[in-house]
């Protein structure tokens, strides 16, 4: 007989960024389910209040903060403000937050570099810094970063996105060290094709391709990275750190 495996996460405070919708949203509303305080955060104000309004009708207590996660000085004054929203305590980081200016190199402006770079990979070490030093004073505490696939495995048109996320990988493995002492993991999440907006403007004929390239024959849904983040946060994963876990159909076997 199976048992169905619930996690507990009530009176958790989890941060989670990029999440007014896709798959940083869908991570939101599942720590919510299993009971955290969420503070989301994202750069457009109007369709985060409305992502906020329907984390707190799930019965948990949000907020709310507008930033760019590139820029230092947003990340340290949001980060002083959820942690007097919060009570001075952040159990749980997502960096989720990511953007993609898709092109081949010879093409590429030195813009579109800098912009992607800027919010993937420094995005979340500023994150990370600003929120560091509250959990080594806990002695405990669980980040988790969004990888890609791309950052595991060339994609033409992306050398951008994949140096980005192939550095999100890196950096993960190396603050897990660093934190592994104060009772932190850092662990982060490689999805592959998800079903999001990222990957509904892509036409038919890329979408057959890519589902040809994944073993499970399709693209997966943001509840499956959702998932994935869950586990990680939880009191299960408590021996996990310095990871990253693909979630991608088994596009990478």
């Amino acid at each position: 007989m199976s048992e169905k495996i619930s996690v507990d996460l009530k009176d958790r405070v989890a941060v989670v960024t990029g999440a007014t919708r896709g798959i940083g949203y869908a991570i939101a509303g599942a720590f919510a389910k299993a009971g955290a305080k969420i503070a989301l955060i994202g750069t457009n104000a109007e369709k985060l209040g409305q992502s906020t309004e329907k984390i707190r009708a799930l019965g948990v207590e949000a907020e709310m903060f507008p930033c760019n996660v590139a820029v230092a000085e947003e990340v340290e004054k949001t980060a002083g403000a959820i942690m007097e929203r919060f009570g001075k305590k952040i159990d749980i980081l997502v960096n989720n937050a990511g953007i993609t200016r898709d092109g081949l190199l010879r093409g590429m402006s030195v813009a579109d570099w800098d912009d992607v770079l800027a919010v993937n990979l420094r995005g979340t070490f500023l994150m990370c810094k600003a929120f560091v030093e509250p959990m080594r004073r806990a002695k405990g505490g669980r980040i988790i970063n969004l990888s890609s696939v791309s950052g595991l495995q060339g994609n033409r048109g992306q050398c951008n996105y994949s140096a980005s996320k192939a550095g999100v990988i890196g950096f993960t493995r190396t603050l897990a060290l660093e934190l592994a002492n104060r009772g932190i993991t850092v662990n982060c999440i490689a999805p592959g094709f998800i079903d999001t907006d990222m990957t509904s403007v892509l036409d038919d004929l890329v979408k057959t391709a890519a589902k040809g390239m994944i073993p499970l024959g399709r693209f997966g849904d943001v509840s499956e990275i959702a998932g994935a983040a869950l586990f990680l946060a939880s009191d299960g994963a408590a021996y996990i750190t310095g990871q990253c876990l693909s979630v991608d159909g088994g596009m990478t076997v």
